[in-house]
């Protein structure tokens, strides 16, 4: 890592005349957990980046996904050793704030970037404060699941409208009907998801849960009142699919990429980051038939997505100096004007001027389901939800057995109540 001495050395051989490309006037210590095509992408945004900023020098540093990246963080800001900036889910917000792990972000930063908070979905921009609306990251994207859809098995059916795009499932009755109707075409399964460990899972039920208008906590209560009810019906649903042999039995996550690719399904709810998965083998003449993505269907009340953000956030390091900070934050700003270059990765870009444009507009699918960053429907606010979290892990060991048959759907519901709410009191 660049040390502050070392940031100091660059700028200092430049203010006497040491030129040279390799002499940064500012080094800025970067940090992200950004794997595969993401990985790729932001790769390339740092090298254009540095290429254009002569006097600002990103060092960019990946490291691995999850617990292991937020320990990270947690344990080197405390010693005053963590990075200048870094990715950071916003689902992860409430115990950044309990360990005090972030900088707040000013109006005066924001103006540095030349950004202000209109420029964001307000769904990012509320996910990214704190209750009293103090903004602690600037949002980079709203990733959340989509349905990926079989084109070729379904056209000329009642599912598919004149321009190609899903229809006619607006409750759950309609979506069973679908998934009977492939299983009946020999569609082994028809609705993949990762339906094997907390991730997916998750993010089925937190899909379903939401659409119903369910809360998992009101005012410090797990499940309160006839949220308990909701959160039953969105497990009962997935486990009466399962029953049907309509979802996969404890799919792995590239297990259940691989059913729909090699076409056991006809329909796949996943994130938006296996978009580019999809595109690539669709234009390399691998993937077999047409496909194409939608904002998942509200089939219950109200329309609502599980979704997440990347975002960019700055350390809590009382010693980083105003040069540095105006470095950061020029960094952050030229990032959220370049997002379009992200938005290949299927994300949708939180700065909304960005999603606006005819550029994105003639990206497919992506621009087709932009409409779900209104419906997003982040985890809830608190230190036992977010990436990596306890909440995963009491679907893992509750609601995916009951789901596949292991456990009823009350028994599943009143045991995750019990467990997180043992870990508020």
């Amino acid at each position: 890592m660049t040390t502050r001495f070392g940031k100091l050395i660059g700028a200092t051989a430049l203010a006497f005349g040491l030129s040279g490309p390799a002499l940064a006037q500012v080094q800025i210590e970067w940090w992200d957990f950004l794997a595969g095509g993401d990985g790729v992408r932001m790769k390339a945004l740092i090298e254009q980046f540095n290429e254009e900023h002569p006097d600002i020098q990103i060092n960019g540093t990946t490291l691995e996904w999850g617990l292991p990246f937020y320990t990270k963080v947690r344990t080197s800001v405390a010693v005053g050793e963590g990075p200048d900036i870094m990715t950071y889910h916003l689902s992860r917000l409430p115990l950044a704030l309990e360990e005090d792990v972030l900088s707040p972000i000013t109006a005066e930063d924001l103006e540095t970037a030349g950004l202000a908070t209109a420029d964001f979905f307000e769904s990012s921009i509320t996910a990214a404060s704190t209750d009293d609306g103090q903004l602690m990251a600037i949002p980079f994207d709203i990733h959340a699941v989509v349905v990926h859809y079989n084109r070729s098995a379904l056209e000329g059916t009642e599912w598919l409208d004149a321009d190609g795009n899903l229809t006619g499932l607006d409750s759950i009755e309609n979506m069973t009907a679908l998934l009977t109707w492939a299983k009946e075409q020999g569609f082994s399964d028809p609705l993949s998801f990762q339906s094997e460990g907390g991730g997916g899972t998750w993010r089925m039920f937190y899909t379903l849960f939401k659409q119903q208008g369910g809360e998992m906590l009101t005012d410090g209560e797990v499940l309160a009142g006839d949220n308990m009810d909701k959160a039953v019906t969105a497990i009962q649903t997935l486990a009466d699919w399962r029953a049907a042999g309509l979802i996969p039995e404890q799919a792995a996550y590239e297990a259940s990429v691989a059913l729909f690719s090699g076409a056991k399904s006809v329909l796949h709810i996943n994130g938006v980051w296996e978009v580019p998965t999809f595109k690539d083998q669709s234009e390399a003449g691998t993937l077999g038939f047409e496909w194409f993505a939608n904002e998942v269907p509200q089939m219950m009340d109200q329309p609502a997505t599980w979704a997440d953000s990347h975002a960019f956030a700055i350390p809590n390091d009382p010693e980083m100096s105003e040069e540095t900070r105006a470095a950061v934050l020029t960094v952050i700003g030229w990032m959220e004007k370049h997002s379009l270059a992200w938005a290949g990765a299927g994300h949708i870009p939180a700065y909304k001027p960005t999603v606006e444009s005819d550029d994105y507009a003639a990206l497919q699918p992506n621009s087709t389901y932009a409409s779900l960053a209104d419906n997003a429907a982040f985890d809830p606010r608190s230190k036992i939800a977010g990436v990596a979290s306890p909440i995963y892990d009491a679907v893992d060991n509750l609601i995916a057995p009951a789901v596949h048959g292991f456990l009823i759907a009350e028994d599943a519901a009143q045991q995750m109540k019990d467990q997180l709410q043992g870990l508020l009191n």
